[in-house]
């Protein structure tokens, strides 16, 4: 019995290693994120030079700077987009990889329950978002986490939803997510 939990904690143990494999290192992450927020600085102080040219009637020294703002604001949007999509898209490996994570129990939606294929930007009832069918750990299935404390992911039948409490509002929609 006793070597029977020791290995049953072990194999508990060895599981997130091997599950957390083919994802970005937190330090690769954090690194990422670093390198973004210093880019933010960079175009806020720039925003001060302009306007310090400006106060001081230097209007073509301002104008160069604000091409170079407006170009670094590109810049900046466009790593800013990357990094979004390299971390939005990070599921899609790991399910390929980890299919038994993806595969769940029946879904029982709410009495009356009928499947419809939701858009974002459609408002969901309330009953389909409620504690039952939230996701509590986005991270277990590699989702990005939302970008505000009212979005939650639901499952909504092998689709999950990116939804705003407050509102019922979907904001993104992967469709065949589970199995």
């Amino acid at each position: 019995m006793r070597s029977f939990i020791l290995a049953g904690l072990m194999a508990a143990t060895a599981m997130p290693a091997v599950a957390y494999a083919d994802s970005p290192s937190r330090a690769e992450t954090r690194h990422d994120r670093r390198e973004i927020r210093q880019g933010m600085r960079e175009v806020h102080q720039g925003r001060h030079e302009v306007q310090r040219d400006m106060r001081r009637g230097d209007w073509r020294e301002a104008r160069e700077d604000r091409r170079e703002l407006r170009e670094d604001r590109r810049e900046l949007r466009e790593d800013r987009r990357d990094y979004r999509e390299d971390r939005r898209d990070a599921w899609r490996d790991y399910r390929s990889r980890n299919r038994h994570v993806f595969h769940q129990p029946r879904y029982m939606g709410p009495s009356g329950y009928r499947y419809r294929a939701w858009q974002p930007g459609w408002r969901i009832p309330s009953a389909y978002y409620g504690p039952r069918y939230i996701i509590a750990d986005p991270w277990h299935y590699r989702l990005h986490r939302p970008a505000s404390g009212h979005l939650r992911w639901v499952r909504y039948g092998d689709d999950v939803l990116l939804v705003d409490v407050r509102n019922g509002m979907i904001r993104e929609v992967i469709r065949d997510f589970f199995w």
